[in-house]
């Protein structure tokens, strides 16, 4: 029996790659592992790597999908981008996104946020 958090949250990932792919994209990969972090979903949009990250909520929750992603979380997802992006021997442009979930009185909302590091990525 699986833990109602990760259904929940494979439910996400999987709403999150049909959208992608209703979107044109490719799914490379889900739930990549590395010692320091785990990327949920590894896709490409035409020449650009992008790694996503998906949040999902239900209301009654004190913080949104958008907002639960702070500092060092952002962090550990260029961390595990760059160890991605290396370990493949990518050499082209990677962004990181978002695809913030929200479920209210049955009904799912959805906001991808393209390029959360604004460019701006930091080791």
């Amino acid at each position: 029996m699986t833990a109602p958090h990760l259904e929940k949250g494979k439910r996400g990932e999987d709403l999150a790659c049909r959208y992608l792919r209703n979107l044109g994209w490719t799914v490379l990969e889900r739930n990549v592992r590395f010692r320091r972090g785990e990327l949920d979903i590894v896709a490409r949009d035409g020449d650009t790597l992008v790694i996503v990250e998906v949040r999902f909520r239900t209301t009654g929750i004190i913080m949104s999908p958008e907002d639960s992603v702070g500092p060092r979380k952002l962090r550990r997802l260029v961390i595990a981008g760059a160890a991605y992006v290396e370990k493949t021997g990518w050499n082209g442009f990677w962004r990181i996104d978002l695809i913030a979930l929200t479920e209210r009185k049955g009904r799912l909302f959805l906001n991808h946020c393209r390029d959360i590091t604004g460019g701006d990525v930091v080791l």
